[in-house]
């Protein structure tokens, strides 16, 4: 019997039993080629992608290597360049064509598949269409709206795909307009992350880096797909497995990614079909099961470690570590030896054997590095599954060490950059005296609204204008059936964006879709040709230069479009050279290094530094900047009865708000407005 199963008329799904990679991406590359009419411009613009003198990739945030290869890109990375680099465009004449009601039934991979925008537009409730508008007249409309709101009733979104300088830009534009209404989609994936890691180990990042694979002896991996999310990873996971190197993959699916590879770039594994196998356990834990598995490893590594004592033999926790370097020991080591078995099992859904078949692999592995994604992040307890995985590095000291440490995967581009240079509804996240000696900003005092509140404001009708840094918000939240009506009601609605989508469609009273350059674009300003930064997954800077021609000579880049809001919106209310710094990008980065001077330090000297320069973590030298000074184990209840407790399954109708690219491939999951109220405590903590 056929195990195809088709859904709709144009859509099926498949079992897909290949290695990840191989053929199957070459072929799907060529196909992307022709659907954005680039088979012949696109492979050159292909080959400057993540390369030192060339662009940063507008996919995934995994990180850019020093010495990168010919083809240093992913079928995902390359999906995503062709699209923004297509030669199809939306113009004027499409939306005389076809009022917004009729592009509201339009799916949206079809909506971003007409190509990229070309002209300002603003909606007219006479016709029910986009017209085309002047960007002198589109600023001035936005700003006397925007002066005419309360400032706690505007919010400034940003999706994770915008430049440090503009997100930076981005983040004075709204603290002088008068809020620290900032949130982004960071909100809706490792925002566990920013609240768990600076508890255990004083950051709020990962600690390693691309050096670190080259050097470790084991892989933890935990809730990611890497054949989807972040592809360029698999070659350092290829490279460490055919070292040798142990991978220990916990994820209630069977990835391809995970299982096995095939890279498209070895010719001998591409003609003699040998991939790589890449998990050498792979156990499918339940769902939400993630913390008993690992209360479970740290149970055997603790009786291991007894019994090696006990025998004279080297013990199997680093128990010099944990005694100079760590707080809260000994109050997780007896919560976990008090924690059943059957217990352990019901919630991990994996037998004695099979976890103790991990603990024993990492207890013989020296440097190890765990890498997790937002199947830890994305539950209600993922708070306390992330600091329970730090606490299985603490227990053996692979935290400060050379090929180990805790690796985080994001997921957009820069979404942890933005982060860096002060997207954050929290004031005490910012230095606030500098903000007002450098740039006359005096820091509004009330802590801002993240994404979860803004939804629950925009309910409530508190929230009279949204303002889009990129991003398909309406789509991406949960409940956006909840959301659309009310969003309609909003006083204004902007979008900054390359294409279109959903969120343009479900306006406000007023609405303008500001059309702007794509990262891999050259951006031609009064100083000349400029270029732009990004921060990635493991925490470098790097430095991303276009590479094609605008789409449409009516296009403004986004620090321009940022610059000319807050002149409209707030006059008077920074020292702000924006003129200036829209001239010269350099002058950003240079008040970016003024601002946050132990990260950015002679940022434009290391701009093109090859992988990038690293900022700073104390605990890679083992420095914790916690409360107690060291890291910390920290013990949250113990693992309640099955009965009581039920994951939060996380459901997006459209685009997960974290996937690495607007692309066609929808990311499907399971989630109700509980997920909002976890998010929402987790983000409060």
């Amino acid at each position: 019997m056929s195990r195809t199963r088709r859904l709709a008329p144009d859509l099926e799904v498949k079992p897909y039993e290949y290695a990840s990679g191989g053929w199957g991406s070459v072929k799907s590359l060529a196909k992307s080629l022709q659907r954005d009419h680039v088979p012949f411009s696109g492979p050159p613009v292909l080959l400057k992608q993540n390369k030192t003198d060339g662009f940063m990739c507008v996919s995934c945030a995994w990180a850019k290597p020093a010495d990168p290869r010919v083809f240093e890109f992913c079928e995902n990375g390359a999906k995503a360049t062709t699209w923004e680099i297509t030669s199809k465009r939306v113009t004027p004449e499409f939306f005389d064509r076809h009022p917004v009601r009729e592009l509201e039934a339009w799916d949206d991979h079809s909506l971003e598949n007409e190509g990229r925008l070309t002209h300002p537009m603003r909606w007219d409730a006479a016709t029910d269409k986009y017209l085309p508008v002047e960007w002198s007249t589109a600023f001035e409309e936005i700003g006397r709206e925007l002066r005419a709101l309360a400032p706690e009733s505007a919010v400034f979104y940003t999706s994770g795909r915008a430049s440090l300088e503009t997100a930076f830009m981005y983040g004075l534009f709204a603290r002088a307009y008068g809020n620290n209404n900032l949130p982004d989609s960071s909100n809706m994936c490792h925002e566990t992350t920013s609240v768990a890691l600076p508890e255990s180990i004083g950051v709020p990042v990962g600690t390693c880096t691309l050096d670190d694979f080259g050097k470790t002896d084991c892989i933890f991996f935990f809730g990611q797909n890497v054949g989807t999310s972040s592809p360029r990873m698999l070659h350092q996971l290829q490279e460490a497995a055919k070292r040798g190197v142990p991978i220990v993959t916990f994820n209630p699916l069977r990835e391809r990614g995970l299982v096995e590879f095939a890279n498209p770039q070895s010719p001998a594994e591409m003609l003699f079909k040998s991939p790589t196998r890449i998990s050498s356990q792979y156990h499918q834990v339940r769902t939400g099961g993630d913390t008993a598995a690992m209360i479970g490893i740290a149970k055997v590594l603790l009786d291991l470690d007894e019994r090696a004592q006990e025998a004279g033999r080297e013990p199997v926790l680093d128990h010099g570590f944990i005694s100079e370097h760590t707080h809260g020991f000994d109050e997780f080591a007896e919560t976990a030896k008090a924690t059943a078995w059957d217990r352990i099992e019901r919630r991990s859904g994996l037998t004695r054997g099979a976890i103790e078949a991990a603990a024993e692999v990492y207890s013989h592995a020296r440097s190890v590095i765990f890498i997790y994604g937002m199947g830890l992040t994305q539950h209600k307890k993922g708070v306390e599954t992330v600091q329970t995985m730090v606490n299985l590095a603490l227990m053996r000291g692979n935290i400060g060490r050379p090929g180990a440490g805790i690796c985080p995967v994001r997921g957009h581009s820069n979404v942890q950059g933005q982060r860096t240079v002060g997207i954050t509804e929290k004031p005490d996240k910012v230095p606030g005296d500098k903000l007002k000696a450098l740039f006359g900003i005096d820091l509004p005092k009330n802590k801002g609204v993240n994404t979860v509140e803004a939804c629950e404001k925009i309910l409530d009708g508190s929230v009279r204008a949204m303002v889009l840094l990129g991003g398909n918000l309406v789509r991406s939240v949960p409940e956006h059936r909840l959301i659309e009506p009310a969003w309609r009601k909003l006083r204004l609605t902007v979008q900054i964006l390359t294409k279109l989508n959903r969120s343009a469609l479900i306006h406000g009273e007023i609405s303008y879709i500001l059309p702007c350059l794509g990262r891999i674009e050259k951006d031609r300003q009064a100083g000349g040709l400029q270029a732009v930064s990004m921060e990635d997954s493991t925490g470098c800077m790097h430095g991303s230069r276009g590479q094609v021609d605008p789409a449409s000579p009516h296009l403004l880049s986004e620090p321009k479009i940022v610059a000319e809001l807050a002149k409209a919106a707030a006059p008077d209310r920074s020292t702000i050279p924006w003129d200036e710094w829209v001239a010269d990008y350099g002058k950003i980065r240079d008040a970016i290094a003024a601002t946050y001077p132990e990260i950015f330090h002679d940022f434009n000297d290391r701009l093109w530094q090859p992988g990038g320069f690293h900022r700073p973590l104390g605990a890679r030298k083992r420095e914790w900047k916690t409360e107690t000074g060291k890291a910390n184990f920290i013990t949250r209840p113990r693992l309640p009865p099955t009965s009581t407790w039920r994951p939060k399954i996380v459901t997006w109708s459209s685009s997960s708000p974290c996937a690495a690219t607007d692309s066609s491939t929808p990311r499907s999951t399971t989630t109700t407005i509980a997920f909002a109220a976890s998010m929402a405590r987790a983000m409060s903590c």
